[in-house]
Order: structure tokens, then C-alpha cells, then sequence
């Protein structure tokens, strides 16, 4: 029995679909204010207390801008990096390093408002692992360039 040969993988374009996507779905999720209720979570398990606690709030720019870096920069670098265990290495390493910013900006009298880019993050990286697994994507070609 011959198993069907995966279609070529693409980098660009798929990374920026995967971004795009990411980030809509995290702004459907404030347009509904889920996002302001798991700030809400997230800032009482960080403060052993109320949300309200925070005197100061992240610009919202600021959130919107790291959420579309992590929703492209992780869906380009899936996309780019061999071998799924460090596409899985590279995804759980930005959900932990977004979800670490929670106590550091709550020690700086900043609201956590880290919803948006972990969602998106989390989203973005299953598409793109879900997409590098079935494509035969350019950095898998030659196994033998890469230890």
C-alpha cells in the first residue's frame, strides 16, 4: 500500500494566514469579552486578590502589538525550524514566557492583560504545527543538514 505524497509547504504566505487568523480570533473573543474576564482570572491568581488592585493598565496597542508579534513571528518560525519536537519546544516555550509576563507586570502595578497574546499564540502555534505536519516543508527536505 503506497501512502500519498504530501503536498509542497510554503513559509510566507501560510505564517501570514496563520497570524491573520490568530489575531481575529482573539479579537472576536474581546468583542465578546472573554478576554476580560480571563484577565480578570489571571490578574486574581496573581495578586491573591482583587483584579482591581492595579493601578496602572498596558496600552492597548501595546497588548494588540505583542500579540500580533508572537501570532506571526511563532507561525513563521513552526513554519521554518525542522522536526516537530522543536516546532513543540518553540510553541510551549512562547505560551510560558507570555504567560510569565502575568506576575512581572503585576510586581509593576500593571493589570496582566496577557489574554490576547497567549490566546493567539496558543492558536498560532497548533495551526502552524498542524500545517508543518502535513507539508513536506523546505526546511525538512535534507535531514541530513541538520543535527
Amino acid at each position: 500500500m503506497t501512502h500519498p505524497q504530501r503536498p509542497t509547504g510554503h513559509v510566507l504566505v501560510p505564517a501570514a494566514a496563520i497570524g491573520g487568523l490568530s489575531i481575529i480570533l482573539a479579537a472576536g473573543l474581546k468583542l465578546l469579552e472573554i478576554l476580560e474576564q480571563l484577565n480578570s482570572v489571571i490578574a486574581r491568581l496573581v495578586s491573591q486578590g482583587s483584579a482591581k488592585n492595579f493601578p496602572k493598565h498596558l496600552l492597548e496597542f501595546t497588548v494588540w502589538a505583542v500579540t500580533g508579534f508572537f501570532a506571526f513571528g511563532l507561525a513563521a518560525a513552526i513554519l521554518g525550524t525542522p522536526s516537530l519536537w522543536r516546532r513543540l519546544v518553540l510553541w510551549i516555550t512562547s505560551l510560558v514566557l507570555i504567560a510569565a509576563w502575568a506576575p512581572v507586570l503585576s510586581l509593576a502595578a500593571h493589570a496582566p492583560d496577557i489574554s490576547a497574546p497567549w490566546i493567539a499564540t496558543l492558536w498560532s502555534g497548533v495551526c502552524a504545527i498542524v500545517y508543518a505536519a502535513n507539508h513536506r516543508m523546505p526546511c525538512d527536505e535534507n535531514p541530513d543538514s541538520h543535527p
